[in-house]
């Protein structure tokens, strides 16, 4: 009998949050020199009051833990509040969760007017696997016009790898990567194993080998808000705050939202950016008339 793919996901995940402890942190001795890094499986099973046959049944996928004793594991663990949200989403009963649709998510008309309203902040819509499903001029403006891009390439994550210019706009793309990769991986606790989502990840860990071996560390994070610095080819050095609003319509869109403090010199930048787009269109317009 296949086992469920959202246990399987959950073990990995135990797993490699166990790897990244030492007895130290959690209290114990160190006792002698260990062959691999991390806690054991009978000490966090001796921790959180169970055998180790059972955790080690919970690590295998083996087995639906109650929701007391994940409890108990993620407090062993010293898991995070979005590492806590994640464990307690996948060991969800299956039966609560629809089967992701296999179709691409449509950002509606009302919307996309929204987006295009917004003219002085950049913004667009991401769904399930990071799909870019709209955005608007500014946006255009600061990345790229994602509609170049056949839908099934319109994917931000798989755009950070394959695409050269990602790299070079963020000033640390490394850590920009990363995240977006916990960011997948949280919102992956939802349908772990559906067909569209295991095909990107066989097509970046095929072609990156840093996408592997993020992949594997299994980080997951919340999408909220952050800060991110910028290299514009047109406007120079932007440092643009986000945030991220959730669609009424379809909670697994989310429309990021960039902007920057009134008077700093990156809100002069995205003024600079939006009359640089506008030039832009119209050489393009005056070229095809």
């Amino acid at each position: 009998m296949s086992r469920d793919p959202h246990l399987n996901e959950l073990g990995e995940f135990l797993k490699a949050r166990r790897a990244e402890l030492s007895p130290r942190d959690v209290g114990l001795r160190d006792g002698q020199r260990r062959r691999v890094s991390g806690l054991r499986r009978e000490e966090v099973a001796l921790l959180a009051a169970i055998s180790t046959e059972y955790y080690t049944r919970i690590e295998q996928g083996r087995l639906q833990a109650s929701a007391p004793l994940l409890g108990e594991i993620a407090q062993v663990l010293r898991l995070n509040e979005d590492q806590r949200i994640y464990l307690f989403e996948l060991a969800a009963k299956q039966t609560t969760r629809p089967p992701a649709s296999g179709e691409r998510q449509q950002v509606d008309a009302q919307l996309q007017r929204m987006l295009d309203d917004l003219t002085a902040t950049p913004a667009f819509v991401i769904g399930r696997r990071t799909d870019i499903l709209g955005w608007n001029q500014l946006a255009a403006a600061l990345w790229t016009d994602f509609g170049r891009y056949p839908e099934q390439e319109r994917v931000f994550i798989r755009l950070l790898f394959t695409e050269p210019w990602m790299r070079t706009l963020y000033t640390d793309w490394e850590e920009v990567t990363r995240l977006a990769i916990a960011h997948l991986r949280m919102e992956s606790a939802r349908y772990p194993g559906e067909p569209r989502l295991t095909a990107l990840v066989e097509e970046l860990s095929a072609r990156d080998a840093q996408f592997r071996q993020w992949w594997t560390e299994h980080d997951v994070a919340m999408r909220d808000q952050g800060t991110k610095k910028l290299r514009h080819p047109a406007v120079g050095e932007l440092t643009l705050d986000w945030n991220t609003l959730t669609c009424g319509t379809d909670p697994e869109q989310h429309i990021i939202v960039w902007n920057a403090a009134p008077g700093s010199p990156s809100h002069d930048g995205l003024r600079l950016l939006a009359s640089w787009a506008a030039d832009q269109r119209r050489t393009a317009s005056d070229t095809l008339g």
